[in-house]
């Protein structure tokens, strides 16, 4: 089975070549502004992909995912599985995806760092095959330029305990890339580099 995985499109998508695969997923940051036109617009896109199976969660850019977050069935296609806190069973695969992002609340699925965001982790089965979140864990492929280290520990923490096949997110543009360590391979998606140039590419994962 081929995974096609992407991130941080911010409204470029239409710019992309996605190869064919089984699964496309998409890591979040569809859009900069986070409104429902370029919200929209992202989803007509994604919806006519021809991937057998479509997964999205939202990012720290995608305000209207969250203000609107339990109002969404008349914008999202029925083929595009939307993932927030919540999971799914595709191909024998235990699916589960979270927007959140450690932050100061400023951006959308923002929560303090510690206490706030580990309750968002723990809600993660034990079971899990493939983990989608926008946020890195700390210290694997998450350095920005400007910042270092910017993944969540409470993340961290939480994939040692749980040891997914497949790890898939974006957020940090500067550490596009694959690391396997131990049971898991990590896959930071993010397609555009730190100054939002769409060369980093599309991930392609076999399984």
């Amino acid at each position: 089975m081929r995974i096609i995985s992407i991130s941080d499109t911010h409204n470029k998508h239409q710019d992309l070549e996605i190869p064919d695969g089984n699964i496309l997923i998409h890591c979040g940051d569809i859009s900069e502004g986070g409104t429902k036109p370029e919200i929209v617009d992202f989803l007509q896109w994604f919806s006519k992909l021809p991937h057998k199976h479509k997964i999205l969660i939202a990012g720290n850019h995608d305000f209207h995912l969250e203000k609107y977050s339990t109002n969404l069935d008349d914008i999202i296609p029925d083929n595009i599985h939307y993932l927030s806190d919540s999971g799914i069973t595709l191909e024998n695969f235990r699916i589960w995806g979270s927007p959140f992002t450690p932050g100061n609340g400023n951006w959308a699925f923002n929560l303090e760092r510690g206490r706030s965001i580990r309750k968002k982790w723990n809600l993660i089965p034990q079971n899990t095959d493939i983990l989608i979140t926008h946020t890195p864990p700390y210290g694997i492929l998450d350095e920005s330029k400007t910042y270092k280290n910017i993944g969540c520990e409470e993340l961290l923490k939480k994939i040692v305990d749980i040891k997914p096949k497949l790890h898939f997110f974006g957020h940090v543009h500067d550490d596009f890339g694959k690391k396997s360590i131990g049971p898991t391979l990590f896959v930071n998606n993010a397609v555009m580099d730190s100054k939002n140039r769409l060369i980093n590419g599309v991930s392609v994962v076999d399984v």
